[in-house]
């Protein structure tokens, strides 16, 4: 049996990228909206209702996962569909949300994306590698702890910082709020802290755009699933960002798992993740 050490020195990017073409071709296979808005009848482990693009790109991932498992490797993945699937090591823990943001996926919105982290412990803090591709516009983003992050293979520089408007707000500012009533409960932090707001309906591809500066910070405004947020907040970090789950008890306290624990907030700078963590209602 290889060791669980081995299990963490997997050539984890060459994995993510084959899920990445299985994928792809899951969803051309459904193209239209009807066809990508047919229900399982069930509820994935995160409580959403689970499509059957969602049930069959999960399962393009799991086989990748039982091919390592046929050569001897050992983990534990979790997905926000199936849950905990035992590989036989608790102590390497494979983060999975095979398809996030899939009512845009299913709508034919772009930003949906693949989200998968790689961690050797139950919190953000413990993720190693992670892996985001946007399907959408064909953007690959992917970080490896102390290592740097990556966009479509050119390294993020970790020395961008937020850019203001002339009052001093974020000129950008990410949310992920679904329902609008979340929106007006953080008006008046939203209101302060932001010169203009940009939804896009998928937490780990908002991550990323902070990584890339694209955007000055983001805010889900709402508790935050592991699944959702594991991958993205490594790569900002990796790219000079910060990233803060403010209702743990530490910065990057928020468990590996898929119940909504705590807003995800993330920036450029610690001044501005320190404006934005009160922004949640």
């Amino acid at each position: 049996m290889t060791s669980t050490r081995s299990a963490l020195d997997v050539d984890w990017l060459a994995v993510c990228r084959r899920a990445v073409a299985g994928l792809e071709d899951v969803l051309a296979q459904s193209p239209s909206t009807a066809e990508r808005a047919r229900e399982t009848g069930d509820r994935g482990c995160g409580g959403d209702r689970t499509l059957e693009i969602d049930r069959s790109a999960e399962r393009v991932v799991l086989g990748e996962l039982d091919a390592l498992r046929e050569r001897g490797y050992r983990f534990v993945a979790l997905s926000e569909e199936r849950g905990t699937v035992d590989y036989g090591d608790q102590r390497v823990r494979v983060i999975i949300d095979p398809i996030d943001g899939s009512l845009n996926a299913k709508r034919g919105i772009p930003h949906h994306a693949l989200s998968i982290a790689i961690a050797d412990g139950g919190t953000m803090a413990d993720v190693e590698f992670a892996y985001v591709y946007d399907f959408g516009v064909a953007e690959e983003w992917w970080a490896r702890r102390d290592e740097g992050a990556w966009c479509s293979g050119a390294r993020l520089d970790p020395a961008l910082r937020e850019r203001r408007a002339r009052d001093g707000r974020l000129e950008v500012l990410g949310i992920e709020a679904a329902d609008p009533r979340w929106i007006q409960a953080s008006l008046a932090g939203l209101l302060a802290s932001a010169y203009r707001l940009r939804a896009l309906g998928s937490i780990a591809v908002a991550l990323c755009h902070v990584a890339s500066a694209r955007f000055d910070g983001m805010v889900s405004l709402t508790p935050s699933r592991g699944v959702d947020a594991a991958a993205g907040q490594l790569i900002v970090r990796e790219a000079g960002g910060v990233v803060s789950f403010p209702r743990c008890a530490e910065r990057l306290a928020a468990p590996l798992d898929a119940a909504p624990r705590s807003p995800v907030v993330a920036a450029r700078s610690l001044d501005a993740l320190h404006e934005l963590e009160v922004v949640p209602a």
